[in-house]
């Protein structure tokens, strides 16, 4: 095991979603991701549940299939994607950077040495049902974020680096087809590519300021 020599602030604020530099020619070990999976498990969980499971795949023949579901999926969003880019690319160049980006990682997502889908048990399918309230998706959702995000962290500690996407969601069925998950009580919470970087050298992210997108007590009516 080799653990960068970073803070822990730094691990927090250096945690990128990384893409374009992910080493897509160098395998992953097994026993890293497990490593990487055992810290995430720690995370805190609804009433101690633990109502979650983990698919890693690292067959390039399953990596292959599931990037062509993904693929489908975006190409199935493409024209939302593309209204939406349209939006967003006239604020900022850093958006169409993120655009070029995602699309790296769709034309090159069956080259990963692995990735990780985690999956949330809904036994009694309430999370697909019109009677899903807030509180259903805030304590369900609440019970497995914590525990990819600390993942990812694992992950960057280690010289790896992975990114957040959801995009094949849209054909959830048709990955639950492939890999065998039930999909009537089990719910995927995304996709995750896993890969060593190409460099450890991430920086801070361009984000607001705490003091301005923080209120104490009551709403800021100045907020939009």
């Amino acid at each position: 095991m080799t653990v960068l020599d970073l803070t822990i602030d730094e691990v927090l604020t250096t945690t990128r979603a990384v893409r374009k530099r992910l080493d897509l020619e160098r395998p992953v070990e097994r026993a890293m991701i497990e490593e990487c999976l055992d810290l995430a498990l720690q995370a805190p969980t609804g009433s101690n549940q633990q109502r979650w499971h983990w698919i890693v795949l690292d067959d390039p023949e399953v990596i292959g299939q599931a990037s062509e579901i993904y693929r489908a999926a975006m190409a199935q969003y493409s024209a939302d994607i593309a209204t939406g880019r349209e939006q967003y690319e006239r604020q900022t160049v850093r958006a169409e950077q993120m655009s070029e980006s995602v699309a790296y990682l769709r034309d090159n997502m069956h080259r990963l040495p692995a990735m990780l889908i985690p999956v949330l048990v809904d036994r009694f399918g309430v999370l697909r049902s019109d009677r899903a309230q807030t509180f259903h998706h805030a304590s369900q959702w609440g019970s497995i974020i914590p525990a990819v995000w600390s993942f990812m962290l694992a992950l960057r500690s280690r010289g790896m680096g992975s990114a957040w996407t959801t995009i094949h969601l849209h054909r959830e069925q048709e990955m639950a087809d492939l890999l065998g998950i039930p999909y009537d009580t089990h719910i995927q919470a995304g996709l995750f590519p896993i890969a060593y970087t190409l460099g450890t050298d991430f920086r801070p992210a361009l984000r607001h300021p705490a003091t301005e997108v923080t209120a104490y007590n009551h709403w800021n009516p100045a907020w939009k």
